[in-house]
């Protein structure tokens, strides 16, 4: 390859990677900075994935729309990646991946969202089973074990609908279910993402709801957990 085309090959490719890092929360960013060099990669194309179907779920106006958006994302990641179409960055950083067809768990706990209010405690329960699934698969594409990244993401997608959902109903009901899971344990190294995105989350939610994320104390909490796991 030409060393000009190279210098572009380079330049498209970080632009990607911002473009993508755009589509998260301050907080996911924030994460994201603490995840070790070789596993960073990794850890932002699967916070885009979680960002682009949390996208479809809440920009919803018709529920059919939205689970035929989400189901074009469960058929190419359980497809062969030679049939995907180009053009779509967050595709083609996933066909490396040994375990896509993994995240698929993440697709269907977005869909379950697509309910009607109040969601109930099961659906609450299956996004939180869904989110965990998928960090399951993250971890093993990582080299982290996928029980302690699955214990640790019900716990954050648990917090995560206490804070986000448009419901007060929902809300309360997904803090009794999150009061009733364990505090989070330290994590390693490769997981200290989760452990900034689940401990931040989970202290918002135990305090009195999303503005709290806005707050100093989140911050030093974020800042903590992502230097010591704890």
């Amino acid at each position: 390859m030409p060393a000009g085309s190279r210098r572009q090959s380079g330049r498209s490719a970080i632009a990607d990677q911002a473009e993508l890092a755009g589509t998260l929360t301050p907080l996911a960013r924030l994460a994201l900075a603490y995840a070790p060099a070789p596993t960073r990669e990794d850890w932002l194309t699967w916070l885009g994935l979680d960002a682009r179907l949390a996208s479809v779920v809440r920009s919803a106006r018709e529920p059919i729309l939205a689970q035929l958006k989400l189901a074009w994302w469960r058929d190419r990641l359980t497809g062969d990646s030679a049939a995907w179409p180009k053009g779509e960055p967050l595709l083609a950083r996933l066909a490396g991946w040994d375990d896509r067809a993994g995240l698929t768990a993440l697709v269907d706990g977005w869909e379950a969202l697509l309910g009607e209010p109040p969601l109930g405690r099961a659906t609450l329960e299956t996004f939180a089973e869904g989110r965990a699934g998928a960090l399951a698969t993250l971890a093993a594409q990582i080299g982290a074990n996928p029980g302690d990244a699955a214990g640790a993401a019900h716990g954050w997608a648990l917090a995560e609908l206490a804070v986000d959902l448009p419901d007060p109903a929902d809300r309360a009901a997904a803090a009794r279910l999150l009061g009733e899971r364990p505090r989070l344990a330290a994590l390693p190294r490769p997981l200290r993402p989760l452990a900034v995105l689940a401990g931040t989350t989970g202290r918002a939610a135990r305090r009195g709801g999303a503005a709290e994320l806005y707050r100093p104390g989140s911050f030093v909490t974020a800042v903590r957990l992502g230097l010591l796991g704890r």
